[in-house]
């Protein structure tokens, strides 16, 4: 990947687009958080100098050694002004509370925390269990009686689905061809539509899992009317008629104007159009900009600790914590959603691609394929 131009925008809404196209990759070697600086930014009672850190995940990511533990602050798992000792008592906090939403889920459907996990429909709409002839382990996979809550019922209809996006999450990684890491995978996602069953549809990974949601849940409320990402949509398509009259009236004319052929670039973040590496790169980058220190008490103490849902910062010295996005947003008073800068990206997208679209597409496969949304999307 390479980088594009970068889309940025003040509290009055007005977008103004400053390029930095270059010719060097977008993981700039030498310029990754290494473990050395990492633990280097660690007091001795374990407060973290956030700033310092991620400066360096802006320019050039992180290392893979020393992701999971870089993820946990990125998404607000834990506050950078916390000791290793309050670290500890969080981190068994919630694995005492994983370990009792587990067990709930377990006692309803015993195959989840066995190795194994579901494809098939396991109860009816009415809450009838549904044996398989094919199992010999009845015990194992299914019901043995009727469910009548509604709540009970209502996620274990979604468990063969979990289990079958579960095996098509990344067929070409090695971690998933395993049946096994596939369960585990199934496990976590299982015990989030049991906890969050406004979405529906380990411990540690749980959380970073749970925070990242906490970033993109408002996409996926979908009612009979609109769908949760239609805001986003539509704000795209506000910045690109701003920025490219004349592309945005082209893709009016194919029909696109609502703009969702970039549905799924924004509902899992790019995954499909980057490499797994460069993904997660994109997402690291993505984090570390919108970074806001108050992330931690948003998500633990919900609106007790903030108003209305925005992350106010009180200090300069917290201002300094901030990500290179939420900083300007903070300066400026904005109360954008974290998401916005996944909008601007695709924006960019689009108009680094300006070009051969208006020429090439001639319909919306063709934003899509000629566009450059698949593969190599930010490249001439």
């Amino acid at each position: 990947m390479k980088r594009g131009p970068f889309l940025s925008f003040g509290s009055n809404m007005k977008v103004s687009v400053l390029c930095f196209i270059t010719e060097t990759q977008l993981m700039e070697a030498g310029k990754t958080l290494s473990p050395r600086r990492w633990h280097a930014a660690f007091s001795e009672d374990g407060h973290l100098d956030f700033a310092k850190v991620l400066r360096r995940i802006q320019r050039g990511g992180i290392h893979p050694a020393i992701k999971g533990l870089v993820w946990e602050f990125l998404l607000g798992c834990y506050d950078p002004n916390s000791t290793f000792e309050d670290r500890n008592q969080i981190r068994q906090r919630r694995r005492d509370q994983y370990t009792i939403w587990k067990a709930e889920c377990t006692n309803l459907v015993p195959v989840i925390g066995s190795g194994k996990f579901v494809t098939t429909s396991i109860i009816t709409e009415d809450g009838q269990p549904i044996i398989d002839p094919s199992t010999s382990n009845a015990q194992e996979w299914h019901v043995n009686n009727a469910v009548s809550d509604k709540k009970a019922i209502q996620w274990m209809l979604v468990l063969h689905q979990i289990g079958l996006d579960v095996v098509r999450t990344d067929r070409t990684l090695v971690f998933y061809e395993s049946e096994t890491n596939q369960a585990k995978l199934w496990d976590i996602l299982a015990v989030y539509a049991w906890v969050d069953n406004d979405i529906g549809y380990v411990q540690d990974a749980f959380w970073c899992f749970d925070r990242a949601m906490q970033r993109l849940r408002e996409n996926f409320r979908c009612s009979a009317t609109s769908i949760g990402v239609q805001a986003q949509l539509s704000t795209l398509s506000q910045v690109i008629k701003t920025v490219d009259p004349k592309l945005h009236q082209h893709l009016e004319e194919l029909d696109g104007g609502e703009y969702l052929f970039a549905f799924r670039m924004l509902m899992v973040l790019f995954r499909r159009e980057f490499t797994f590496v460069d993904a997660l790169y994109l997402w690291e980058l993505m984090w570390a900009m919108e970074y806001n220190p108050n992330a931690f008490s948003l998500y633990e103490e919900s609106s007790a600790a903030t108003e209305k849902g925005v992350l106010t910062v009180s200090s300069d010295e917290l201002l300094k914590q901030c990500g290179k996005f939420e900083k300007k947003n903070v300066k400026t008073g904005s109360s954008t959603q974290q998401s916005a800068l996944a909008v601007f990206l695709v924006a960019s997208v689009l108009e680094t691609k300006n070009k051969r679209i208006l020429k090439e597409a001639k319909g919306l496969d063709d934003v899509v394929q000629h566009g450059g949304m698949a593969g190599d999307i930010v490249t001439n």
